[in-house]
């Protein structure tokens, strides 16, 4: 899942910049949240299985690295899925 939001990254982030992992019930979930997040034209990276039996299926969203600043356009989309601890 962290991975993914490396994915998203257009590199050259600071040093200090923290990951956060959110965890979807479902990949329903997830498809809504993708599909959310393209009609606000937020960036992200949707990652999908390549693999049979699973062909296709959305795993994870990563999401362009922000500042705390410019989180409230994100928040504004993302569900209350719970943090992963």
């Amino acid at each position: 899942m962290i991975h993914c939001a490396g994915e998203s990254s257009p590199g050259n982030i600071p040093h200090d910049t923290h990951a956060i992992a959110l965890a979807a019930p479902d990949e329903a979930a997830l498809l809504l949240l993708e599909a959310r997040l393209l009609e606000e034209n937020i960036p992200h990276v949707a990652v999908r299985e390549p693999d049979a039996p699973f062909n296709g299926a959305l795993l994870s969203i990563g999401l362009r690295p922000c500042y705390r600043a410019d989180l409230h356009a994100v928040r504004d989309i993302l569900p209350r899925l719970p943090l992963i601890r």
